[in-house]
């Protein structure tokens, strides 16, 4: 609860923190249930409220914030207790995560407005205008998706970080053979090539809403693509260099993580893990 709470309260300076904060959630659910995890939730946000107001003389805000932080973790982790399968989790949260698109959309009046004014905030006071204006009038229209996609990110990260240490402690080895074992089914492949389609061909709002999924869906075959290609580079002489220049990489080059969704989507028709034991 300690852990959690104050973590929480630290991510707002240094966001990253958050995952941790996440994963002290997750680790208890994954281990003790949900029923003991929403007691550590409950627990731990009351402990943020008063933290908050001691801390920034606002209680209200700090509270909202841990429950956004941690109901979906705390979802996913009784998902992934109850289900067993690390596979189905992701596809969970990447479903909260389009449900959050559409909603969006479906309750905001004008979104571009809205991402608009929030990029102009951010933009320094010497920028060239029109540059940066062109900039945000093409990034307003992607940004409910990129927004998403991070939050789905940043969720199945503290998710992870929880399975592992939950392997660490009772289960040496677990985590990994999970997240390497990371696949769809070809039924949803289909669907998200549809949706990339739809979004291709459509136009107006309805185009808008199928690129902000599909930015959505960039995150669950980005990982299984990572976790085909951790396998691959696992089963070669050099492993033990290749397999952290590989996570390097993905880190340090942004437009490397293309190709590996494209692994990923690829996968479920492909069987690309087997095809890689079987050469080796």
């Amino acid at each position: 609860m300690t852990v959690a709470s104050t973590l929480a309260l630290l991510s707002l300076i240094f966001p990253p923190i958050s995952i941790i904060s996440s994963a002290a959630v997750a680790l208890v659910t994954l281990r003790r249930g949900g029923l003991e995890g929403l007691t550590i939730l409950g627990s731990s946000s009351l402990a943020a409220g008063l933290l908050g107001a001691f801390l920034i003389g606002n209680y209200l805000f700090p509270l909202l914030y841990v429950m956004v932080l941690w109901l979906p973790v705390w979802l996913i982790s009784i998902v992934l207790r109850e289900g067993r399968h690390l596979s189905l989790a992701v596809e969970i949260a990447v479903l909260l995560g389009v449900i959050g698109v559409i909603s969006f959309y479906g309750y905001v009046d004008d979104p571009l407005t809205i991402w608009k004014q929030a990029l102009a905030q951010m933009v320094p006071a010497n920028a060239p205008v029109e540059d940066i204006q062109h900039t945000i009038d093409i990034l307003a229209h992607y940004m409910t998706g990129v927004v998403a996609a991070g939050s789905v990110f940043g969720l199945l990260l503290g998710l992870f970080l929880g399975r592992w240490w939950q392997a660490i402690l009772f289960n040496p080895g677990g985590f990994k053979q999970e997240f390497l074992a990371l696949q769809t089914q070809p039924r949803l492949a289909l669907i998200s090539v549809g949706v990339v389609g739809f979004a291709w061909f459509a136009s107006g709002v309805y185009s808008e809403i199928a690129w902000n999924i599909t930015i959505l869906l960039f995150v669950l075959y980005t990982f299984i693509g990572s976790a085909i290609m951790h396998t691959l580079f696992a089963n070669m002489k050099l492993h033990r260099y290749l397999v952290p220049m590989f996570y390097l990489t993905l880190f340090l080059v942004p437009h490397a993580l293309l190709p590996v969704t494209l692994v990923g989507l690829a996968d479920p028709w492909l069987d690309l893990r087997k095809k890689v034991k079987q050469i080796n």
